[in-house]
């Protein structure tokens, strides 16, 4: 009986640290190995697009697919910045897309500290109604945005474009949440200091929310970096379009160079992965916070 009872001992411990290994080590390298693949996939159309850029436009159809060019054409970005005058839509693209995303920042957070800290009448009633204008499709309201941005004779102006995005429901959504989880007696006790509330809001509450902030500048970026139907509505003159209306007609002008309208288009890449890799962190933290408190 000792035996028995020794080997159903050993038996029941084995499987414990079968289980053990299997929830510390195996799972989790199988779920890495998963991301992996799936990350590869995810990164392979970004990768032949930048290998295409180096190539021959008869090497870019090649099969199976050279990744690694036979010689790299660096003059196909030379190209690219000196047949459509790049700088200057990169410029354009810049400061539209800075002053929007840092506008974003400043009116979405004031917005949503009134929201998240302050007390008036029929405030989550107007957040509500505020947050229900993101159901409504752009298509429904492109008509009368031009009739306003026209008659305010803002049309063919940069302003046409940065005034109408200088307002997000969503940032304000995003930001809202996460002062939600700011602790009201941080506010409170500033009060009783004699702050008032503009030195609350810059002192107090915006050092705590660098991460929800970061996301929105992210989006923001993004959104305007990569907006087209906009710049295509507003803006008319070739010296005040951006990147992406560039690239369209660098398509029309330039469409069978395939390398050429590659190199283009890892241009227009370039600052959207830089942004991404140096705020990654601080978005991942953000999207997260945003559903701590409603």
């Amino acid at each position: 009986m000792g035996n028995l009872y020794g080997l159903i001992v050993i038996g029941e411990k084995g499987k414990q640290m079968k289980k053990y290994w299997q929830n510390k080590y195996i799972i989790p390298v199988i779920l890495y190995i998963i991301l992996i693949v799936v990350s590869f996939i995810m990164i392979l159309p970004f990768l032949w697009t930048l290998s295409s850029s180096f190539k021959f436009d008869q090497e870019i159809f090649e099969f199976p697919i050279r990744w690694i060019p036979k010689v790299f054409r660096s003059v196909n970005y030379e190209e690219v910045w000196t047949k459509l005058t790049f700088v200057t839509y990169y410029l354009n693209t810049f400061k539209v897309t800075i002053i929007v995303t840092i506008g974003q920042i400043l009116f979405c957070s004031l917005a949503a500290y009134a929201f998240a800290k302050l007390e008036f009448p029929g405030r989550n009633l107007i957040f509500m109604l505020y947050i229900g204008s993101m159901m409504i499709p752009w298509h429904a309201i492109m008509i009368p945005q031009f009739i306003i941005v026209n008659s305010l004779g803002l049309f063919n102006t940069h302003w046409a474009v940065i005034v109408l995005q200088l307002f997000s429901a969503f940032g304000i959504f995003l930001l809202r949440q996460n002062m939600l989880s700011i602790p009201n007696s941080l506010c409170e006790a500033a009060r009783i200091d004699g702050y008032s509330e503009i030195r609350i809001f810059a002192n107090i509450i915006m050092p705590l929310c660098k991460a929800a902030l970061a996301t929105l500048a992210i989006f923001a970026f993004n959104f305007m970096w990569n907006d087209y139907l906009g710049p295509t509505i507003y803006l008319n003159s070739p010296h005040l379009k951006t990147l992406q209306l560039a690239l369209a007609m660098f398509r029309l002008q330039y469409g069978m160079q395939y390398g050429l309208i590659m190199a283009g288009t890892v241009s227009a890449l370039a600052p959207m992965v830089i942004v991404y890799v140096i705020a990654q962190k601080y978005l991942i933290e953000g999207v997260a916070s945003a559903g701590l408190k409603g």
